[in-house]
Formats: structure tokens, sequence, C-alpha cells
């Protein structure tokens, strides 16, 4: 290229960064008005790059704290991880890599890690700094490019960045300490996928292949998956070979679900894979033999504190386990809602005060009725274990949505309907 044309290309380039920089802040709507009338400006890569600041602004501050970083089109930044995923997958990987040196592992060898499916790089970028070396696959030309040009920027300018398919570049590769995996859930027609012989690439039937070029393998899958279901189909290829499961929360809502493989040696074939149920405030693990060990107590009278535990737990199904831990009883078996009567502070959860517990009788109903008045009809619904939804419930009661009242419709022990009505603590 001319000398000339590459002066003026970084004279383009510095103006549209310029331009970013001021407007960033702006709505897009107004932006995309203003630029029409500047032919000088690259208008598709500028509203790209503003529109994916703002979104990635609050999803991964990190990025977004650092200047030049590109963001590709919408898709992608819909698709990547928020940063609290990202942080406790890396989390999770280095809690992996020290466990292999509490083993004996030499600290003087180099460890290598590889992602199959790089996407937009954001899991990556958290990752790959735990590892002597780290290499970047993804398929798609254009989140490739803006790898090559982010990575840099974000510390990872020794990072190898591979355009091409993970499973097929994976003969090339040397054996790595840790391989990372996120199938794509979409079929041939963009239409979502759940089961993971339905993903692409298909882990299950390539699991051998995996296992053998990494000491640990960790898959990203649906959070739509049943827990026993998913650990039995990936074991179906490579018995006892699930060693972790994590159910990572942000939100309040299920972010990640993660497989943590490895071959197992022959001690551990009989030890079960640990369940961890995490969020940004912490974790909490079990098996699934420790929650059939558990037996459950039930209040006769419910007064004290509720609790309704995080998604995580609830997704996972430690519903004994969780009660057995923190000291608290189910109000029955099937409604997956506590009490206690101290209060804990540290339950992984929603917690309140309850004020009032009412049966479904029309007194009650009534009675109800009448002390929501004082809240100006408004609260906050939530079935638990009720023969009704939540919109009928609401109907019915003539509720209003909002306020600082929480109602809980739920059965009891005595198999008796009650709504209960609490405040947050």
């Amino acid at each position: 290229m001319p000398h000339a044309q590459r002066f003026a290309n970084c004279l383009a380039e510095m103006k549209n960064s310029d331009f970013i920089l001021e407007n960033r802040h702006r709505r897009v709507e107004d932006v995309a008005l203003e630029i029409s009338r500047r032919p000088d400006l690259d208008a598709p890569f500028i509203l790209r790059q503003i529109e994916g600041w703002q979104r990635m602004r609050t999803k991964v501050p990190r990025w977004t704290e650092v200047e030049g970083i590109h963001f590709p089109p919408r898709l992608a930044l819909e698709q990547c991880s928020g940063q609290p995923a990202a942080e406790y997958k890396a989390s999770v990987v280095s809690r992996l890599l020290q466990s292999m040196k509490e083993g004996g592992t030499d600290e003087s060898v180099e460890t290598a890690m590889a992602d199959l499916t790089g996407g937009m790089g954001v899991d990556f970028s958290f990752i790959a700094p735990l590892f002597s070396k780290s290499t970047y696959i993804e398929q798609r030309e254009e989140l490739v490019e803006a790898a090559r040009h982010n990575l840099p920027l974000l510390g990872l300018g020794d990072a190898e960045i591979l355009h091409g398919n993970g499973i097929d570049l994976l003969d090339k590769l040397s054996k790595q300490t840790l391989l990372f995996l996120d199938p794509a859930r979409r079929d041939a027609h963009g239409g979502k996928t759940v089961f993971i012989e339905d993903c692409e690439p298909n882990v299950v039937d390539l699991l051998p292949q995996l296992l053998e070029k990494s000491e640990w393998l960790v898959i990203k899958l649906s959070t739509m998956l049943d827990i026993h279901r998913a650990i039995t189909t990936l074991e179906s290829t490579v018995p006892h070979s699930v060693q972790e499961v994590h159910v990572f929360s942000s939100g309040g809502e299920c972010k990640d679900l993660l497989f943590v493989l490895r071959r197992s040696e022959q001690s551990e074939q009989e030890a079960e894979p640990r369940i961890y149920c995490a969020d940004e405030h912490g974790a909490f693990s079990f098996t699934f033999e420790e929650e059939n060990e558990v037996v459950c107590t039930y209040p006769e009278e419910l007064e004290g504190y509720l609790y309704e535990p995080g998604p995580s737990i609830m997704k996972a199904g430690a519903y004994k386990t969780i009660a057995h831990k923190y000291g608290v009883q189910k109000i029955e078996t099937n409604s997956h809602l506590y009490i206690s009567d101290a209060f804990i502070e540290d339950f992984p959860g929603r917690s309140f005060k309850i004020e009032k517990v009412y049966g479904f009788s029309k007194a009650d109903i009534k009675m109800l009725a009448t002390d929501l008045k004082s809240e100006g009809g408004k609260a906050n619904l939530a079935i638990r274990n009720f023969p009704s939804t939540v919109a009928d419930l609401r109907k019915k009661l003539k509720i209003k949505e909002g306020g600082n009242l929480y109602l809980f419709a739920t059965t009891d022990a005595k198999n008796k309907k009650i709504i209960v009505s609490s405040k947050k603590v």
C-alpha cells in the first residue's frame, strides 16, 4: 500500500476514534441522525462501536475501561459472557490449577490452555492470563479479526490466535493443560437447541479425543439441561469423567452451566461429581448422594423468617442439602421455601420477615384484601407448589403488582393451601 494511502487511512481511523470517544454516551439514534450528514466518517463502524460500548459498559466493564477495543456485531455481544460469569470461570480454573500443584505437579512446567470456540473472547480474556501459553480459536472471521485487535490491548499480546474450526485444529495443538469449549446451541436454521447431542460440535462423540488432548476439559452447556441427564449422557462415552458441575447465577438468573471433566484415576471411579451452586456472593456445594441422605424437618407454625433459595440452588436441586447446611426447616417437601426462628444472614437467596399467614378460605381472602388496603392494594406475588398461576391468583385476589409486601402462595406440611405475607429483610 502506498505511503500516502496508509497515511490517509490512519487519519480516517483517528477521526472515527475521536468521534466515538466524544459521542459514546449519547443515544445511538441521535448519533445516527448526526452522522448521516458526515460522509467523512465510517457510519456503520462508528454506530456499532458506540452501541457495543454502551452494552458492554455494564456487561463487561473491564473491557470498556480499555480504550480502543473493537466491538463486533450485536449477536456476538448478546452471546458473550458477562463479567461476573467470566470471573467465576476463571476462579474455577484457578482452583483446578492449584489442585494440580498440590497433587505434585512441578510448578516450573509450563501450562497451556486453548479455547476451541473463542467467540468474542470474553471468557478467554479472563482465563488465559492464568496460563503460560494460550490459544484462541474461532471460525467466524469477523470475530477473529476483533480478537487480533482486542487481545493485545487486554494484555494478551502473546496469545496465539487461530482462524478455523477448533475441532479440526485440535490435532495441531500440543497436549493442553485445559481445553475450554462452548458449543453452539443453535441448529442449521438458527433455532435454539438444548440437548448436548444437538450442539455443534457434538461433544459426546468427541469426548475421548478431547480428554486425550487435555488434562482438564471445561464445557459450557445450556442452563436448560437436566443435570442428571447431562452427566449420564457425557459419561456414556467416557465413564466417570465428570468431576464437577457448576451452576452460576447473576442478577437472579442462571447464566452458566459448566461441566468439568477429566479421565479419572482408578481410585476416583466411585466418586460422584460435586455440584457447585454459585453467584456473585459465594458458592455452596453438594453431591446427589448427600442430597438423598438428608432428612428434613417441618415447622409446626410459620413464623420468624422465610427464605427463597437462589436460582443456582433451585436449578441444581439442592433442596434438602441447603436446609441441612443452614439449619432451616422446609415449609413442605415440594414447596422449596424455608423457615427459621432466628435470622440467617448468609443464606444463599432472598430473605423475608414473615408478617402474617393466611389460609385460603373466603374469610381469609377477605382478611387479606382488607390488610392489603394499607399497602395500596399492591404486593409482589409468587407461586410455590400451589394449584394456580400468578396471573390467575393476582386476578382473584385483585392485587396490583409492586409495593413492599411479598406474598408466597404455597402448601404447608399439613397439605393446607396458604398465603405467607412477608417483607424483605
